[in-house]
């Protein structure tokens, strides 16, 4: 099933992706804000990054239902540019790091992101479900009485955590009642209506910063095109360009499994780079896709296209025309909200998985979430992967197997099995005995594999042994591109064209 084969338009189906799109603009907006300072940019930075990315990828990305925004994870790395060479070189990295990722999308490279192993996704998926949680606690402070941020005591954090109790019991008990609308909407708007009407002291949205503001304006970025210019900004455009496609493809993947579809990553990546490219020219710091959000909107059940559109629409209104009401929101509403995002998110089953899945899976999905925590999400990712790749080449190291017994001739026969690739070669050396074998030795290949070069010289290796040993050495059943590649034991292949496997030997050599 692909991802645009969603139930048909009906009126159900309009006010659930609109209604849906409305939680996750307002959703949005703390994000976005936090996000700017974070990379010391202004509100409307992060907003507008918001606006323009969660409208493209809707239309032309492609996971219908994901939403994409500003994001904690660029932006930890964009404020070390902002910081250094100001805002417009900011503006400039986006537009390259777009055109990097369009590049990776139409050479087809999205698709690589099959190849994360479920223990990452593991781990990432439980990792991000962490930091959205914590990304709440800067919520918990205020400004000390010289200038530094404390954290809430008294009435006031009790306030706040009942608000917050409050929106969360409303997000998991309505649907019990009723589905007519998303009981994430009905908990913002419940919560809001309390605060406002009964004067409640509590910290709301306008205490951020104002998001009042008005259509995104054409911006060619303020910075020298030049050769200088490019070496300040192309490492920074690659980080990000590398972090938001991981961020958002590892999204997608999770997405396609809750919604039991298929996206189409290659597409993603094209239309994530146009957004950014897009972003960069209207003064906007990036983004890529928000798994807070898009949880959010497959959660209600929004899994069409109109909703992302939606929810880019009522950001925009946010800014142009309803800033000074969606100021008053209670930040302990949407606190809330993420609280349910970061829970429903966090694969709980994993925990009790851990004492029944192989010791290694286990370490990789604790590996990638304390990495993903404490660090960003790419290294995390890339970390995970190299552990799996390693482990994996270990265990199959070890399987490497031989059966030897003498045939009708006297001829010693070596009957290999397994896998010989450069973690193999090792033991693959320690299964023959030159000086002790007969005159006439066999290696038969029929069950067995040869992975790369390194292999190839194994079996050069061992060639030179018997040569040195002055025994006639056998090469059977090895796939024809071998043969190119030996040297020394080159003469020693005897080739059956109607048997020997076809399989292509990962070596550089063979181009």
């Amino acid at each position: 099933m692909t991802p645009n084969s969603c139930p048909e338009f009906t009126f159900s189906r309009i006010k659930l992706c609109t209604l849906s799109g409305l939680t996750v603009a307002l959703a949005l907006v703390p994000e976005a804000i936090a996000f700017a300072f974070v990379a010391q940019v202004h509100p409307l930075v992060g907003l507008y990054a918001a606006f323009i990315m969660g409208l493209i990828t809707a239309a032309f990305g492609g996971r219908p239902g994901m939403i994409s925004g500003a994001t904690g994870a660029l932006a930890v790395v964009m404020v070390a540019l902002v910081v250094q060479h100001g805002v417009e070189y900011l503006f400039a990295t986006v537009v390259l790091m777009g055109l990097l990722q369009i590049a990776f999308g139409l050479l087809k490279l999205g698709k690589f992101i099959r190849m994360v192993p479920f223990p990452v996704m593991l781990g990432f998926v439980n990792g991000l479900a962490i930091v959205i949680f914590l990304a709440q606690m800067g919520h918990f402070k205020m400004p000390g009485p010289d200038g530094v941020a404390v954290w809430m005591t008294g009435m006031k954090l009790y306030t706040m955590l009942g608000l917050i109790a409050l929106t969360m019991a409303i997000i998991y008990l309505l649907p019990r009642l009723t589905k007519a609308i998303p009981s994430a909407l009905a908990g913002i708007a419940t919560v809001s209506f309390l605060v406002i009407f009964f004067g409640v002291d509590t910290k709301t949205v306008g205490d951020m910063a104002s998001i009042e503001g008005g259509l995104p304006q054409f911006h060619l970025p303020q910075v020298p095109l030049n050769w200088e210019t490019l070496q300040i900004i192309f490492p920074y455009s690659l980080i990000l360009a590398a972090i938001g496609l991981i961020e958002s493809l590892l999204t997608l993947n999770l997405i396609d499994e809750m919604t039991d579809t298929r996206g189409m990553p290659n597409r993603e990546c094209v239309a994530q780079g146009g957004a950014n490219v897009v972003t960069g020219f209207f003064g906007g710091m990036g983004g890529c896709a928000m798994i807070g959000q898009s949880m959010i909107n497959v959660n209600n059940g929004a899994t069409q296209r109109l909703s992302g559109i939606a929810a880019a629409l009522f950001l925009l209104s946010f800014i142009v025309f309803a800033s000074q009401w969606i100021e008053m929101i209670p930040l302990a509403a949407l606190i809330g909200l993420m609280f349910v995002v970061s829970q429903k998110t966090f694969a709980w089953g994993s925990l009790t998985a851990m004492r029944k899945v192989p010791r290694s899976d286990a370490l990789v999905v604790i590996a990638v979430t304390v990495i993903t925590v404490l660090t960003d999400l790419a290294i995390a990712v890339v970390t995970g992967v190299i552990i799996s790749a390693l482990v994996f080449a270990w265990q199959h190291a070890k399987h490497i197997r031989v059966q030897t017994y003498l045939d009708g001739k006297g001829w010693k026969i070596y009957e290999l099995e397994g896998t010989l690739f450069f973690a193999s070669t090792a033991e693959f050396q320690t299964l023959f005995t030159p000086k002790e074998d007969p005159d006439e030795v066999v290696v038969e290949f029929r069950r067995a594999r040869v992975m790369d070069h390194s292999a190839v010289e194994a079996i050069d290796s061992l060639a030179t042994r018997y040569q040195q040993a002055g025994k006639r050495l056998h090469l059977r059943h090895l796939s024809p591109d071998c043969l190119e590649v030996l040297e020394k034991a080159k003469d020693m292949v005897e080739l059956n064209l109607a048997e020997d496997p076809h399989y292509h030997i990962a070596d550089n050599k063979l181009g």
